[in-house]
């Protein structure tokens, strides 16, 4: 298959695109470099650096002519979306709808789409959030999200092509950026690194459902074949709060810096984790590395990468 990932130099999408590399397929990543790295582009895929907020990226369908599309690219902060939710959607919607127009364009069979379990179900009253809850988001970023799934339903039909919708809890592993949220694990390990002692916001009782990035990819890859115009959780179904991450961060480095403790963030949660069942159903998936695995896979990648190995 030709496929086209967007945000390819990124944490999730860099890995996705080396494991459709591996399976044999020709890749095309389109980044802008925004937070995304050029190292993190697999050297046999084909790289076009260009924001898919410029209508220009169009000319990218023409020229690759893909057949799936894996949509990645995006702004991911929530903060960033409550200060500025019109930066927001210029990325999350108006560079999504570029993509859609390219794909109505030039005949693409196939798309993966990211969303976001994390927002798009607000604060719901019971968990875990499975894919029949309420769609309520509570922030830009989450409304941006939630659009971009009904944009994918409608553009399915205008250009006959077929879909799937992940929504992701969490996502952490090698390569992730200590940048925002959706971070924290990497922000505490590499602030541990440097000899910092990381910053807790709020009391630390925010509960997520972190999946290990090399999960992800196995969903992207099985989505290749399987599911059809159907959104589906992908986490682990287990809530973990902040002070527990930091304490496997702790115990996967031997470090115990007590952390430090800042003012809770706009925009944040209280409580949110995932039921994917539906994704073992339709997909065949099921988380596989457990948490603090993960973390400690997290944490050799970037004791090594300190070390040039």
């Amino acid at each position: 298959m030709r496929i086209l990932v967007t945000g390819g130099a990124g944490f999730i999408a860099s890995n996705v695109a080396d494991a459709y590399v591996q399976a044999g397929h020709e890749v095309a990543v389109v980044d802008n470099l925004s937070s995304g790295f050029r190292e993190n582009i697999n050297p046999k895929a084909r790289f076009y650096e260009q924001d898919i907020a410029d209508p220009k990226v169009l000319d990218i369908f023409a020229d690759f002519k893909p057949e799936v599309l894996n949509h990645h690219a995006a702004q991911i902060s929530v903060p960033l979306s409550v200060d500025d939710p019109r930066g927001d959607a210029r990325v999350n919607v108006m560079g999504w709808l570029n993509l859609l127009e390219g794909c109505r364009a030039h005949g693409i069979k196939r798309v993966l789409y990211v969303s976001s379990g994390g927002v798009v179900y607000g604060d719901p009253e019971q968990l875990p959030a499975d894919e029949t809850f309420p769609i309520r988001p509570e922030s830009p970023y989450g409304i941006a999200k939630a659009t971009g799934e009904h944009y994918l339903h409608f553009y399915s039909r205008q250009a006959d092509f077929t879909y799937v919708t992940f929504r992701y809890g969490n996502v952490y592993g090698p390569r992730q950026v200590p940048h925002g949220e959706a971070g924290v694990v990497s922000i505490f390990i590499q602030s541990l690194m440097a000899g910092k002692a990381p910053t807790i916001f709020g009391d630390g009782s925010c509960i997520r459902d972190y999946v290990f990035v090399g999960d992800v990819v196995r969903a992207n890859v099985l989505a290749l074949g399987k599911g059809e115009n159907v959104a589906v959780n992908i986490g682990t179904g287990i809530p973990t709060d902040v002070n527990q991450v930091y304490q496997a961060v702790q115990a996967a480095m031997k470090n115990q810096t007590p952390a430090l403790s800042g003012p809770a963030r706009r925009g944040d949660l209280k409580a949110i984790y995932l039921n994917a069942s539906l994704a073992e159903k339709i997909l065949g998936w099921k988380p596989e590395v457990r948490f603090m695995d993960g973390v400690k896979k997290t944490y050799e990648y970037f004791r090594d990468k300190a070390k040039g190995v």
